[in-house]
């Protein structure tokens, strides 16, 4: 018989790669701390009506890669492939939209099934942050601030480059929209199926096309620059301004686009070279109209999501942990003294460990298989004058220290 397998686009995370994840989720969550973000964690899966009015109902995530099921009681429910429509449920459903602005941090697993390639599976993991509230350009610059501080402290923000674009407000899309029906209306014998079908429900989401025909129709769009009206502009202006002053450099994409209605203004994504096609790490914007959808009052919000396992693959090589100690008692005696050893240096922070069993040579073989950086040896000669022997199992030294001192020493 076979040895199961992870299902396909999954996998286990275990030493390196589970130190690269933690490490990128421990970095993000206190640098998020710094900028007054709480964390929120929301359910796994949702009643399916959240995801398929926020995505869109037509949408290539909502046809064809949600985890999406009936449960025994005939609700529709579906693992997220997304948390920012979570965490506007959650406000809604807590009663928090009277209680502004929320300032939002959540990491956990997303769901889409789709072709397992580098960097993506199909359960990954997700970090991102949410101001809900702030109508202000500041908001949007201070959220992309601290998704630059937090690839920075992962040592990474070398390695990328933060693009931004203006999506404008209702009346540029309004009027960008017209223009962009035209253009595609005639162009429409070069689109694809799914984007002739968006062309009469959103033309927006033509820009979004993977299609590689429908992407040499989009390179010739009109922009939105054109079509700004003069708040949109200010806003826009401003936005660039606070980066500058929060240090944070960029470059301006006008192909930076999202599909659907409640996106506006601010659109960026915080991109890099070293992951070959999936070269996007971080990506967000503001989504005035995402809180009402869930039957909430009109809200404004800016937010981003950034994938865990691209940061980690980015990830200079991680440090390692240092060294347990190795409890090695000699004799039925020491046994149970090693016990209350082990726990005092737990309760100091240190990591130690002992072998449930073995002389002293094989317990002492064990402490040098499982990298031991020190081994403190208990005999029953060294209890009765309540010391140990501490050795160093890397330079060999070894010395007698009084049981009560061994957890300063080793600190």
């Amino acid at each position: 018989m076979s040895a199961l397998q992870p299902a396909r686009g999954t996998r286990d995370l275990i030493g390196e790669d589970a130190a690269r994840h933690l490490r990128v989720v421990d970095t993000a969550r206190r640098i998020a701390a710094t900028y007054g973000l709480d964390e929120w964690i929301t359910p796994v899966f949702e009643d399916t009506r959240v995801f398929a009015r926020t995505l869109g109902e037509t949408s290539d995530v909502v046809m064809k890669e949600m985890y999406s099921f009936q449960d025994r009681g005939g609700e529709s429910l579906t693992l997220r492939p997304e948390n920012t429509a979570g965490v506007c449920r959650a406000l809604v459903s807590n009663g928090l939209t009277q209680s502004l602005p929320q300032k939002v941090f959540y990491a956990g697993p997303m769901f889409r099934y789709e072709r397992p390639q580098k960097g993506r599976y199909r359960q990954f993991h997700q970090i991102g942050a949410e101001l809900i509230g702030p109508a202000e350009p500041l908001a949007d610059a201070e959220v992309i601030a601290c998704g630059r501080d937090i690839l920075a402290a992962l040592g990474v923000a070398g390695e990328t480059v933060l693009e931004i674009n203006t999506l404008g407000d209702r009346d540029s899309r309004a009027a960008w929209r017209d223009a962009l029906v035209a253009y595609f209306t005639a162009h429409r014998g070069a689109l694809s199926e799914d984007s002739l079908a968006r062309l009469e429900r959103n033309p927006l989401r033509i820009l979004d096309s993977k299609d590689e025909a429908d992407r040499r129709v989009v390179a010739g769009a009109p922009l939105i620059e054109a079509h700004l009206t003069e708040a949109a502009a200010a806003f826009y202006g401003k936005l660039k301004q606070h980066l500058g002053q929060f240090g944070v450099a960029f470059v301006e994409n006008p192909r930076i686009v999202r599909g659907l209605d409640y996106y506006g203004h601010t659109a960026f994504e915080f991109v890099t070279t070293r992951l070959g096609a999936q070269g996007t790490v971080m990506a967000g914007g503001r989504y005035d109209g995402l809180v009402e959808e869930m039957g909430g009052p009109p809200t404004p919000a800016v937010g981003w999501a950034a994938g865990v396992e691209r940061l980690a693959m980015l990830l200079p090589e991680t440090p390692a942990a240092p060294g347990p100690v190795a409890v090695v008692p000699v004799g039925e005696a020491a046994e149970a003294a090693a016990l209350d050893v082990l726990a005092a240096l737990r309760r100091a922070g240190i990591r130690a460990e002992t072998a449930y069993r073995g002389n002293l040579k094989r317990r002492m073989e064990r402490a040098n298989r499982i990298g031991a950086r020190a081994a403190i040896i208990l005999g029953e000669a060294e209890l009765a004058r309540g010391v140990a022997q501490l050795k160093d199992l890397r330079s060999g030294e070894q010395q007698e220290v009084a049981l009560a001192d061994l957890a300063a020493r080793l600190a």
